[in-house]
């Protein structure tokens, strides 16, 4: 999940250089919600990780 957000993050650096506006605000958009997706599930797996391994 984070590596998808990071390649779509480099698509569009890579767009916003070469000038497609366009392109790099949809992929950058797509990183973005990615990554909160991937902090999302981070959070779960560590609360839920928790209270199926307690010490």
């Amino acid at each position: 999940m984070l590596r998808y957000a990071v390649i779509f993050l480099i698509v569009a650096i890579i767009a916003a250089v070469f000038g497609f506006g366009g392109i790099a605000a949809e992929a950058a958009w797509i990183a973005r919600i990615l990554f909160y997706v991937f902090l999302i599930l981070l959070v779960v797996s560590l609360v839920l990780g928790k209270k199926v391994f307690p010490k």
